[in-house]
């Protein structure tokens, strides 16, 4: 009895008090978006914080419900959820890859959170980061699913971001976006779900970019005409994460000869797919080119074919070979290593990242080591810190 009285004292309190705002409800000494281990020694110095335990956000972030009544908190990057996987060819499963890749990131901040490659800490940037938590989506209607998904995008990314864009290190001057409206927005990086989600996220980017150039991870094309991949029996089922980015094409959403394919070794219905990839605006980096151009190489094919184009990141987990990431939707052998993927999305320091995501990932098939959600998770660190070092604004043009 005396251990639950405490607490029963303590649920009394907080019901004593439900007619005020949420925040007045919050501990003694809460900090509403810290970042630093809440656990000091003896003497008063910081210790590792407890990285299994309290609620599992990505890389033990500030949970922020962004969508419903906290809607109106500023952010400047924020992870978010879109648990979609009914419309995957193969093994179906990536519903569950937000809550796996969270949980794959636990222990990214134990000592930190300092990115020793990039030499940033991009939790310590001054940067706003939050977990929105994830999208309501649907399992029952593809269609509406996907628009659920558009619609929950664009409530996060056609916001104002939280912290100004500040000045060019090299000129002194000030930024200015590279929006179409001229406004500084935030960026979203979302945890899918399988590919098929990129289709509504492209959708949200236009409407803030327009027509966005793309860097796209994968072991497939996934520019496949329907008729080809899964032969369409429905205008619904003709959109599924082998056809999207045909249907981002005819839509007008990706820049033709800017945006470029990374790690593809799948094999084709015939040479006609290469063709009408070409058609859909990419060029292509065969994963076994890695071997004669190696990191720097393809590093430097990315960075010719984007330029200083606003850049949409896609990474599906299958990019890295299924010997370091099993759990995924469509595994293909001979696909790159994490450290090489990590070492290549490192080299995109620089670039103008306007939002990213990372799918496929279906933690059912995962080993009990959780590799698949931790190289998910790592990656995402990578793409953060580039991130946090690059701001999304350019020098305005001299008149």
């Amino acid at each position: 009895m005396k251990v639950i009285l405490p607490l029963v004292f303590a649920f009394t309190l907080c019901a004593a008090h439900g007619d005020h705002d949420h925040e007045d409800q919050m501990p003694l000494e809460y900090v509403r978006f810290p970042f630093e281990p809440i656990y000091r020694g003896r003497n008063g110095e910081v210790t590792a914080d407890a990285i299994f335990s309290g609620i599992t956000t990505f890389a033990k972030l500030p949970w922020v419900q962004c969508l419903t009544r906290e809607s109106n908190v500023p952010f400047d990057i924020a992870f978010i959820g879109a648990p979609f996987d009914t419309a995957t060819s193969y093994r179906p499963g990536a519903r569950f890859g937000p809550s796996g890749i969270r949980a794959g990131s636990r222990r990214l901040t134990l000592y930190g959170g300092y990115n020793v490659p990039l030499q940033v800490n991009p939790f310590q940037s001054g940067l706003r980061i939050v977990d929105c938590g994830d999208i309501p989506v649907t399992p029952y209607d593809n269609k509406y699913a996907i628009q659920q998904i558009e619609d929950g995008h664009k409530a996060l990314l056609q916001r104002e971001a939280f912290s100004p864009l500040g000045h060019d290190s090299i000129t002194g001057e000030a930024l200015v976006p590279l929006s179409l409206d001229g406004k500084n927005h935030p960026r979203v990086i979302t945890l899918g779900g399988d590919h098929t989600i990129v289709l509504p996220l492209l959708r949200s980017i236009n409407s803030v970019y327009g027509k966005i150039s793309v860097i796209h991870f994968d072991s497939h094309l996934d520019t496949w005409k329907p008729a080809v991949f899964g032969g369409a029996p429905s205008d619904q089922a003709a959109i599924n994460h082998g056809t999207y980015f045909y249907w981002a094409s005819q839509e007008g959403l990706i820049k033709n000869g800017s945006s470029i394919h990374g790690a593809i070794r799948t094999t084709l219905s015939g040479p006609e797919d290469y063709e009408n990839d070409d058609n859909s605006g990419f060029q292509r980096i065969e994963a076994r080119e890695i071997d004669t151009i190696g990191t720097d190489g393809i590093i430097k094919k990315i960075r010719q074919t984007v330029g200083n184009n606003p850049v949409y990141l896609s990474i599906d987990i299958d990019s890295i070979d299924p010997a370091f990431a099993p759990a995924t939707g469509t595994p293909e052998t001979g696909g790159w290593s994490t450290r090489e993927l990590r070492t290549i999305l490192r080299g995109l320091e620089g670039m103008h990242i306007v939002s990213a995501d990372i799918v496929e990932v279906a933690p059912a098939y995962d080993t009990n080591a959780e590799l698949t959600t931790m190289a998910a998770a790592d990656v995402l660190f990578e793409v953060l810190s580039v991130m946090a070092k690059t701001p999304l604004g350019k020098v305005a043009k001299s008149a």
